[in-house]
Order: structure tokens, then C-alpha cells, then sequence
């Protein structure tokens, strides 16, 4: 699907240079002298590099097609991680490289969201927030205050992050998946 340069946004995908790029950054610069353009820079997906791009006004780009599909985790192994459709009950396994720390979140049948480009899968989007179990904390020590006072804590799946002092071993949590950071108790 072909766009104008002035509707490219952080965040979207596209086909140049014969190859997919993710918009980093974006820039509508209007100089005094001549006419106005986008400043993009943009990471190849296969190649990992970054690329700065100005395009005019007047340009069309190709927004590259992508299919996002909903899929329930199921297991990993040495190299791939396995999800099936809940739809289909079909198995897709996706390379660890791809998945990256984001597989340590995954639980048993959680709903993740996998964008897939020309049928290979691209992302995988987990939900926002997800229950984890507290493995092992700190003993909060009295008379900190509980405002501004976070202990460290490990949960299940062997991530480290800070949670409040009336948190213990044992407890559930709600984390958020982007940051990587206690929401509130269960």
C-alpha cells in the first residue's frame, strides 16, 4: 500500500530499498527555501542497520502489508519457541532470536498477538500486564518509608525487578510487559 512521506509515523513498517524497515524517527522539516520534506531514519529488520532518509513532500512510500494473528504459548525448546492458533489448533514454532526477553514472560496459554510479513513471523506482542509469583524478596526493614521505599524482588520466570516493602515470597503480582514493572498485588 502505497503513502505519502507526510503520513510516515514512528512505529510503522516499510518496504525500501528492497528491504523492511521500522520508522525510529520522524522529522516534517519546512526550510524557508524550497520545499518541505520528511526526515526519517529507519532500522532494517533483516540487516540490523539504521538508515537516515529524506523524502519530499511528494513522495510515496510502500507501507509493508502486515498480518497480526492471536496465539496461545505452549512450550519451548533448545532453539524455538511453540504457540498454537486457538482458532485452527495449528502449531507455528518462532526462532528464541526473535521472541528475545520476552520469552521469559511467557506462561502456559498466554494470548500473544504474532505479526507476521509474506507468511514469516516478524514480532510478537505480548498483553500489557501478566501474573507472576513472587520467588524471592527482601525482608522490608521498619521505619523505611513506604512511599518512596522499593526492595528487590526475583519472580518465577528469574526476572529481577523492585516492588513495595509489604510485598513477600509467595504473593502474586500484576507486571507490566513493556517496562518491566510491578503494577499491584493480586
Amino acid at each position: 500500500m502505497k503513502i505519502s512521506a507526510n503520513e510516515i509515523r514512528v512505529g510503522m513498517l516499510l518496504e525500501y530499498k528492497n528491504d523492511l524497515w521500522e520508522v525510529l524517527k520522524t522529522q516534517h522539516v519546512k526550510p524557508g527555501k524550497g520545499g518541505a520534506f520528511a526526515q526519517v531514519e529507519m532500522k532494517s529488520f533483516n540487516k540490523n542497520t539504521k538508515l537516515n532518509e529524506r523524502f519530499r513532500s511528494n513522495d510515496t512510500i510502500e507501507k509493508a502489508s502486515i498480518e497480526e494473528i492471536k496465539f496461545n504459548y505452549s512450550y519451548k525448546d533448545e532453539d524455538n519457541y511453540y504457540f498454537i492458533d486457538p482458532k485452527s489448533f495449528e502449531q507455528i514454532n518462532i526462532k528464541k532470536n526473535i521472541v528475545g526477553d520476552k520469552g521469559k514472560m511467557l506462561t502456559e496459554n498466554l494470548e500473544v498477538i504474532v505479526s507476521f510479513y509474506n507468511e514469516n513471523p516478524l514480532t510478537l506482542q505480548l498483553p500489557n500486564q501478566v501474573i507472576c509469583t513472587i520467588e524471592a524478596t527482601d525482608v522490608a526493614l521498619k521505619g523505611q518509608t513506604v512511599s518512596s521505599s522499593y526492595k528487590p524482588a526475583t519472580l518465577d520466570n528469574g526476572i529481577k525487578i523492585q516492588v513495595p516493602p509489604f510485598i513477600e515470597s509467595g504473593d502474586k503480582i500484576i507486571v507490566d510487559t513493556r517496562t518491566i514493572e510491578y503494577v499491584k498485588k493480586v
